[in-house]
C-alpha cells in the first residue's frame, strides 16, 4: 500500500468557544492509502489539549509503513509507532474505507452494524445566556433534536445559561463543562439543571470524581478522563458513562472495544467528535448505532464541508450507503 498525507485548514462558519479555547478555523491531517488502484481516505483531528498538532500527526503518518495487506489490521497495529492517537485514527479510517471499497460494502455493514444511530446533539458554544438561547432556537429550527451546551465560563452565569436555553426549547439538554468546575460547584449547580447528563465537570484525574458520581442527581459522563480501552474500568468508578472519540481512541477498532467494555460495566456510551470535515465524521458515524448518545456535529460547524456524503436527516447523522466511508472530496 502507498501512503500519502497532507495538512488542510478549514474555516468555521462562526467562532467556536469553549471554556479553554476559541477557534475560527481547524487544521486537519488527511491520509490516503492506495492498494491495487483503490484509494482509502482518513482524517486526523489532533487535540491541542494533549499537545497534538496537524504537524505532529503528519510526522507520525510519514513514519508509518502500512505494509501490503489492507486486511491485516492486527499485524499492522503491532508495528505502529507509539503516540498520536488522532493520526492513528486517520490511518484506521483509511484502512476501513479501503476495505469497504474493496468489498463493495459501507463500513457499517462490513462491521455488521445498523445504519441509524441516535440523533446527534448540536453544540451551543459558550457565550452569554441570551445569545446561547438564540443559537439554541436556531439549532432547533435546523432540525436538531438534542442540544449540548458548552459551560465552564467561570463567571457565575452557567446556571443562567441553562435556564435561558430551557426557556426557549423543550429539547433534551446536555452540558459539557470541559473540566472547569470544582466538586462544590457541580453539587451546587447540577440539582438546579434539567439535563440528560453532564460531561466532564471536573478536571481529568480529579480525586473528587468518585464523590461526585455518588452524589450527583445528574448522570456524569467523562471525556478527558477516557481515552482508550485501558481507561474504561477506572471510569466506572467516577462516572455513569464515557465519551468515546476516534481522535482519542485511535480509531474505529479501539472505539468498538471500548463500547463493549463500557456496556459490560454498566456504563452509558456517548460518541463524540472534534471539529472535523465529513471525512472524519463519516468514520464516527459508522459505529454510532452502538451508542446511547451521539455528538457528531463537527462537519456542520464548518463554513463549507469539502467531504460531503454523511446525511443529516431527522436530526441523525447517517453514514452513506456507498462503499467504504461513503464520502468523496468535492
Amino acid at each position: 500500500m502507498q501512503l500519502s498525507a497532507r495538512i488542510v485548514t478549514l474555516p468555521l462558519a462562526e467562532t467556536f468557544v469553549i471554556s479553554r479555547e476559541t477557534q475560527d478555523d481547524v487544521e486537519l491531517t488527511q491520509v490516503e492509502l492506495v492498494h491495487d488502484g483503490v484509494t482509502g481516505c482518513g482524517e486526523a483531528a489532533p487535540i491541542a489539549r494533549y499537545d497534538q498538532t496537524a504537524q505532529s500527526a503528519l510526522a507520525w503518518l510519514e513514519g508509518v509503513d502500512p505494509g501490503d495487506d489492507p486486511w491485516a489490521l492486527d499485524n499492522l497495529s503491532q508495528s505502529l509507532p507509539e503516540g498520536e492517537p488522532a493520526a492513528r485514527a486517520a490511518l484506521d479510517a483509511a484502512l476501513h474505507d479501503l476495505q469497504g471499497k474493496l468489498a463493495a460494502l459501507p463500513v457499517w455493514r462490513l462491521l455488521g452494524l445498523r445504519r441509524d444511530g441516535p440523533p446527534t446533539s448540536w453544540s451551543v458554544w459558550l457565550g452569554d445566556p441570551d445569545d446561547m438561547a438564540r443559537r439554541a432556537e436556531a439549532a432547533a429550527r435546523r432540525g436538531f433534536r438534542r442540544l449540548k451546551l458548552k459551560l465552564g465560563g467561570r463567571d457565575g452565569l452557567d446556571l443562567q445559561r441553562v435556564r435561558a436555553v430551557r426557556r426557549v426549547t423543550d429539547l433534551p439538554l446536555q452540558v459539557d463543562v470541559n473540566e472547569y468546575w470544582s466538586l462544590d460547584e457541580a453539587l451546587e449547580l447540577l440539582p438546579q439543571m434539567d439535563l440528560e447528563y453532564c460531561e466532564q465537570p471536573l478536571p481529568a484525574g480529579d480525586p473528587d470524581g468518585a464523590e461526585l458520581r455518588r452524589r450527583s442527581p445528574v448522570p456524569i459522563y467523562v471525556d478527558e478522563d477516557c481515552h482508550t480501552l485501558g481507561d474504561i474500568a477506572g471510569c466506572a468508578e467516577i462516572a455513569h458513562g464515557v465519551t468515546i472519540k476516534l481522535a482519542k481512541s485511535g480509531g474505529i477498532r479501539e472505539a468498538v472495544r471500548m463500547t463493549h467494555a463500557a456496556r459490560a460495566l454498566g456504563l452509558g456510551v456517548m460518541l463524540g467528535c472534534m471539529v472535523e470535515s465529513g471525512l472524519g465524521i463519516a468514520a464516527g458515524a459508522q459505529i454510532a448505532s452502538l451508542c446511547d448518545h451521539v455528538d457528531l456535529d463537527g462537519n456542520l460547524l464548518l463554513a463549507n464541508d469539502p467531504w460531503p456524503g454523511v446525511e443529516f436527516t431527522d436530526g441523525i447523522q447517517r453514514p452513506s450507503t456507498r462503499p467504504g466511508l461513503g464520502v468523496a472530496r468535492a
